[in-house]
């Protein structure tokens, strides 16, 4: 036998050899790239709400979202639309946004179907209360410490209706 048939031989043992697999299992693994964790597809799913953290933290976001209503001079007349116990609101938002996040319906179990502009209508909305509103929610979830795409996702999506329930200039 010759001196390369001999060198073929071992390496065709040694690469069958449960000890040179493993070693060779290794050295491959180490060489691929770890596969990168896709984002989440927000609105899609529950994506939306895993990413407020769930029903509590939507719960969370909302009595952060009235805090700042009761405290920010920009939002004292969006505050005055609101009774002055505000449970009712607190538990309306937080079901809606629930739901809207791709969590359970118990806005519509609870209330019926929701028309945001048509429950907003007998208000008086113009630019700045909308921009109030929307104050109020950034800066609600900038509190939360959610990662900034999630954030921005939120605000852009709850601009439309924010937008449809301005009734003037």
């Amino acid at each position: 036998m010759s001196k390369t048939q001999k060198e073929t031989m071992m390496k065709t043992d040694q690469s069958s050899s449960p000890q040179v697999s493993k070693t060779q299992d290794a050295i491959q693994e180490e060489n691929v790239a770890p596969a990168k964790k896709s984002a989440p597809v927000y609105g899609m799913g529950d994506a939306t709400l895993q990413a407020a953290g769930g029903e509590e933290g939507v719960k969370k976001l909302v009595d952060a979202f009235y805090d700042y209503m009761d405290i920010l001079p920009e939002a004292e007349i969006v505050r005055a639309m609101h009774k002055p116990d505000l449970t009712d609101s607190r538990e309306k938002l937080t079901t809606f946004l629930t739901g809207w996040m791709g969590g359970p319906s118990r806005y519509a179990e609870k209330y019926g179907s929701m028309n945001i502009p048509g429950a907003h209508r007998h208000l008086s909305i113009g630019i700045a209360e909308k921009e109030a509103w929307l104050l109020c929610m950034q800066k609600a979830l900038d509190e939360q410490g959610y990662d900034d795409v999630f954030k921005r996702y939120v605000m852009v999506q709850l601009s439309f209706p924010a937008e449809m329930c301005r009734n003037r200039s």
